[in-house]
Formats: structure tokens, sequence, C-alpha cells
């Protein structure tokens, strides 16, 4: 696990030249689609928050990781099918592209599953 990384920017340069323009990318298309989320590091990866955790991501040897909590994976179970998933994780292989209007739909719906927690917990 990589340590003492200081933001996004230092985790995105420590990566191989031809990983960095996509982890770009992701999180270009994160920040569109989530304007108003703070980017933090969280477990030494990238992550963005937004009334509560909304997802992180990570470079690895063969893949990027996209954390979208479960729910996040659960919704999108039939976009998602193609890649390798678990609970909370997917997996885009560094040999095929990134979809990356997948992953602007899943952050949306992460952003308004945080927001609608965040009013329930208001009314009560």
């Amino acid at each position: 696990m990589l340590t003492n990384i200081k933001d996004v920017d230092h985790y995105i340069s420590i990566q191989n030249e031809e990983i960095q323009e996509r982890l770009e990318k992701l999180r270009q298309t994160i920040k569109a689609a989530a304007p108003l989320a703070l980017e933090v590091i969280s477990y030494s990866m990238p992550a963005y928050k937004l009334n509560g955790m909304l997802l992180y991501f990570a470079a690895h040897k063969n893949h990027i990781g996209l954390y979208p909590m479960a729910s996040g994976i659960e919704n999108f179970k039939t976009e998602l099918s193609k890649y390798e998933t678990s609970k909370g994780t997917v997996q885009f292989p560094f040999d095929k592209p990134i979809p990356f209007g997948l992953i602007k739909k899943i952050v949306k719906f992460r952003v308004q599953e945080n927001l609608d927690k965040a009013k329930s917990k208001k009314k009560k």
C-alpha cells in the first residue's frame, strides 16, 4: 500500500505514465458528476466526499479499481456485468476502455443517495 500520499495530484503523478492519463480522465469525470464533492486521500487512495463518502479509486497492477460502495455496484450490476465486481468494487482492466459515461451515472447515483440519506437524518 502506498503511504504518505499528499493529494490526488501526487497520487496520479507517482503512477506509471500510461496509467496517469486514465486516472486523470477518471478524476475529471468524477468531478464533473459531483462538482461539490470534496476531493481527499483516504486509505491512501483518491476519494470523494459529499454528505459522507461517495467513492474511491485506485490504480492496481492490471486494472483501475472503482469503489462506489455496495449500492453503486448493485444498482448498476447489469451495466457492470462485463467487468469483475465484488460487493463494493469494480475492476476496469488496462487492456479495455474505461466506461466514463457509466462512471458518471454511478457517481450521480451516489451523490443522490448521500443527499437522500442526509435529508432523512435531518427529519429525525
